[in-house]
């Protein structure tokens, strides 16, 4: 029962990750079709804003949401996201004029914000070290499956005569919501944040429950989660500055932030937003476009899927992040040189090469879902900081300042977020304006994430939460417990899991 609980608990949280796939995907047929043109214009800024004040509206509910998984827990900070999504939704469905449309997709994008931070947080505080990878990647996966079923709902909403056209596909989007508001009331909260909030016999009750009939790994894990968290609790500091207040406090932040900002340099999200463009400068134009961009948006899911399942928690983080970076570098050098020699109004341009240049956007597609998709969620939600605590307690406050959880997945994932409302800004423009030439920022941005992955990202794969610190390089030091924390309690636990091996064997 414990996998397939563990599976079911990723898989229906992560319908948060769905809602963002969906809004990715629907939005970039939707500014295309008729009547919504016919409504709104077809300014490329206006578009531009459009795509962007979303993710300006996701900046501001993942730097908030780190407040509310403190105060409130995972769950409810699930539901205020869930809550968000259906009230922009609702509000995009009803609009009647550009104004209310963009602050609909702004209270959307707080949704977004909120769930982005949360989701992975909670998958990766309720997930075994073992499968943690396939867990959190699981989120990747949703995500790509919201992005299919947004471009088919996409495509085949063109074909209707009115502005229902628009208005259908941006309001179901309220059904996913309220299917999460609701179920995730029913799920397990993070044994770590019950221990933050001393609620330990829940703790201990819910991590039981997550290991299934393996009460051994049961008691081992909450015993090393209470340790640490207990006496954190002691030297907590919420400072922003904890972030890079020492060396390797400065890497494991660099490594959280960067993966997720060179997750938006691979230009996979210029794709998602802006994919019927993209074609259109490569000679596929109308309801054809619409229809590639729903065949693209499938290919990926099936990658990040086979990837999750057989290789993530095999071959690690580090490799499939330089690979992935690598291979841009590659499709992105052959989308330039295509569009550069073969523009779609040359009358000699070859169909052969435009072909070609749909395939290396699948290819990036692939290429994201066997790397970056999935890992930028995986790492960043394991990098994030806690002191380390070795058969007795170190003297935190001395050596070096801790930081939450939430505070270093919120920091990431606003970082995320700015440079993804950066880019979608320029890019209607750079597509329109520059051509070939605009690819090639994405050449260059992806061979910098190639040098800096290969000499500053560690390895993390099958480190437990609480062994982060051994990865960075944190300093150790063994110390008496802090006031306020008993020895016997610490070690009491300690011995209960040997009482329950003993019974086993």
């Amino acid at each position: 029962m414990g996998t397939f609980y563990n599976i079911f608990v990723a898989l229906f949280s992560s319908i948060g990750a769905f809602l963002f796939g969906y809004d990715s995907g629907i939005i970039s047929s939707v500014i295309t079709m008729t009547h919504y043109i016919d409504h709104f214009g077809d300014d490329p800024n206006i578009k531009g804003a459009i795509v962007s004040t979303f993710n300006g509206g996701c900046f501001i509910g993942a730097a908030g949401a780190g407040w509310t998984n403190d105060k409130y827990g995972r769950k409810r900070t699930i539901q205020i996201g869930a809550l968000f999504a259906m009230w922009g939704c609702a509000m995009q469905a009803g609009a009647s004029n550009v104004a209310t449309l963009i602050v609909g997709r702004v209270i959307a994008g707080i949704a977004i914000g909120i769930l982005s931070m949360t989701v992975p947080l909670y998958n990766t505080e309720v997930a075994p070290p073992k499968i943690r990878g396939f867990l959190v990647g699981l989120n990747q996966q949703m995500l790509g499956i919201g992005f299919i079923v947004a471009n088919w709902v996409g495509y085949g909403s063109q074909f209707i005569k009115s502005d229902t056209s628009w208005r259908l596909p941006l309001g179901l989007q309220i059904l996913p919501a309220g299917l999460l508001f609701v179920g995730i009331h029913f799920l397990p909260n993070s044994p770590r944040w019950l221990l933050e909030v001393g609620q330990d016999d829940e703790a201990l009750a819910v991590v039981q429950q997550l290991h299934g009939g393996d009460q051994v790994s049961a008691h081992k894990e909450y015993t090393q989660m209470y340790d640490v968290i207990k006496a954190e609790l002691s030297i907590r500091s919420r400072r922003l500055s904890d972030l890079w207040a020492t060396r390797a406090m400065t890497h494991r932040t660099f490594v959280a932030v960067g993966v997720q900002v060179f997750c938006q340099f691979t230009g996979i999200n210029v794709i998602n937003y802006y994919g019927p463009a993209i074609y259109n400068s490569l000679g596929i134009v109308g309801g054809k476009a619409l229809l590639v961009q729903g065949i693209y948006g499938a290919v990926g899911p099936i990658a990040n899927l086979f990837f999750i399942v057989f290789i993530l928690d095999r071959v690690g983080r580090k490799k499939p992040l330089m690979f992935g970076a690598a291979s841009f570098v590659v499709t992105f050098s052959i989308l330039a040189a295509i569009l550069a020699n073969d523009p779609v109004d040359d009358p000699t341009s070859s169909i052969s090469a435009q072909r070609a240049g749909i395939a290396m956007i699948f290819l990036t597609s692939i290429f994201f879902s066997l790397s970056f998709g999935p890992v930028s969620w995986v790492l960043a939600s394991e990098v994030r900081g806690h002191t380390f605590y070795a058969c007795g307690y170190t003297k935190a406050v001395q050596v070096f300042p801790t930081s939450t959880r939430s505070m270093g997945t919120s920091v990431a994932t606003c970082s995320n977020w700015a440079f993804n409302t950066l880019l979608s800004q320029v890019a209607p423009l750079g597509i329109q304006k520059d051509g070939w030439r605009f690819y090639m920022l994405f050449v260059v941005l992806n061979f910098v994430d190639l040098i800096a992955i290969a000499i500053f990202f560690p390895e993390t794969k099958g480190k437990t939460l609480e062994e982060m610190n051994e990865v960075f390089g944190d300093a150790i030091v063994k110390e008496s417990p802090p006031a306020g924390v008993d020895e016997k309690q610490k070690y009491s636990h300690s011995e209960e899991e040997k009482s329950v091996e003993q019974k086993q064997v």
